[in-house]
């Protein structure tokens, strides 16, 4: 949004033949560039992230300080878990009874209060109850990311391709989040969950100010088979589809490993800003994810999101390379955030949006986070876990070349996820993809 006024839309790229979608593939509401629904929707996203950036990214940091790092792959296997159990349900109640900003808005609520009990839990050590608080409150976290997706795309119509500058915001929201944690010394301290429940709160209740954001499929006959979004798997029958599915599977473990020990090892090598430092990969973010309607519009989706996959696998290689102590090398691979998640976690939303039917939209923006932030990142987080404490956590003082097999996990999965996405993603020889049959 740099040089782009907030009520004016960004030139349209012209419809290539993997990226343009259909006025029918659409919700109906028209996007009018006004700049209240604009101004609505960004922050709705920069305080989305803020929630997530002032937490997130350094939790393993504050577990391991506190005497806690041996639960720390099992606090990040618990919250992928919970991005399982929860965003589907939330999903199918958002698609047929519980208006979307009404969902996100009671999410936030109740995940502010949890985060409230985290401090005190921490402090006294109780590894068993850091992980309960920590399940019970991505529990209510994890469905808010598909919510706030679905709620965007629905309000900005068939205008779809600015949702790479609405989503921007978010970015805006880690980095800002992250700066501040580190500059107030909260990188490691258990008192930045205080700071997450502000936050959390803040959004509860901005979120009922949204626009209203009506369930697409109220009035449809409900089934047992709703409360786990099992509709939305039938997508699944569309190869495109199902190879997106899986090759997110396969990135996303590399995603988790990332999340579960990029902070821990940040300050093995030495970092002394340890938030402050992983917020450069979100600032990087903002300057590739405004280029995604130029990339678009000269590669295509499909080797726009090749390139996001493969970055993954660079990005660890980095890191790899930073063991013998170089702080460039790894701020390198930090900064290597914006291909990484833009190229992958905005496109994959953006293709959803435009193939999608519109009665499954969020309960179809779920499962990509269920895939995402659910099976992928529990298989990262859990096997990177098993993997630290059979290297890095066996060693009395050990040293940055110890982290190194673990890194063979993610570059070993990116891989897999590029080399199946290039063989077996298909272009539709139409020039607009066709919506997909529920």
């Amino acid at each position: 949004m740099r040089s782009q006024p907030p009520n004016v839309a960004p030139q349209e790229p012209a419809a290539s033949a993997d990226t343009a979608g259909p006025d029918e593939a659409v919700p109906a509401t028209p996007a009018n560039g006004d700049t209240k629904l604009f101004v609505q929707l960004t922050v709705m996203m920069l305080l989305e992230f803020a929630v997530f950036g002032s937490w997130f990214a350094t939790v393993g940091l504050v577990l391991a300080t506190n005497g806690l790092a041996t639960v720390i792959g099992t606090a990040f296997t618990l919250a992928a878990v919970a991005a399982i159990v929860s965003p589907m349900l939330l999903g199918a109640l958002g698609d047929r009874f519980l208006p979307s900003q009404k969902a996100l808005g009671l999410a936030h609520l109740l995940g502010g209060v949890t985060m409230l009990f985290l401090p005190a839990a921490v402090r006294a050590g109780g590894g068993g109850l850091v992980l309960t608080l920590t399940f019970v409150y991505m529990l209510f976290f994890q469905p808010t990311l598909g919510l706030t997706n679905a709620i965007a795309f629905r309000h900005l119509g068939a205008n779809q391709r600015r949702f790479p500058y609405v989503r921007v915001f978010g970015t805006v929201g880690w980095v800002v989040a992250g700066a501040v944690v580190g500059w107030l010394g909260l990188s490691s301290s258990p008192n930045l969950f205080y700071a997450t429940a502000l936050i959390s709160f803040a959004l509860g209740v901005y979120a009922f100010t949204l626009p209203n954001t009506p369930p697409p499929a109220k009035g449809v006959r409900f089934s047992v088979g709703d409360l786990v979004g099992a509709k939305a798997f039938r997508l699944l029958r569309h190869r495109n589809f199902t190879v997106l599915m899986v090759c997110a599977l396969f990135t996303s473990v590399s995603l988790g490993v990332y999340n579960t020990y990029a902070s821990s090892y940040a300050g093995a090598l030495g970092f002394s800003n340890v938030a402050g430092t992983l917020a450069l990969g979100q600032a990087s973010e903002v300057a590739f994810i405004v280029t995604i309607p130029f990339v678009l519009k000269h590669v295509g989706m499909k080797w726009a999101l090749f390139a996001g996959m493969c970055m993954w696998a660079v990005r660890f290689a980095l890191f790899v390379q930073a063991s013998n102590g170089s702080h460039a090398v790894a701020i390198t691979a930090v900064l290597l955030q914006g291909i990484c998640q833009d190229f992958f976690l905005v496109l994959a939303a953006m293709y959803i949006d435009e193939v999608a039917p519109v009665e499954l939209a969020a309960q179809a923006q779920s499962m990509l986070i269920l895939v995402v932030s659910g099976f992928g990142q529990c298989i990262g987080s859990l096997t990177s876990g098993w993997i630290y404490d059979a290297t890095v956590g066996a060693q009395a003082h050990s040293v940055p070349a110890d982290w190194n097999t673990i890194w063979s996990l993610p570059i070993a999965s990116a891989a897999v996820a590029a080399l199946v996405w290039a063989f077996f993603f298909r272009l539709p020889r139409a020039r607009r993809p066709v919506v997909l049959e529920a």
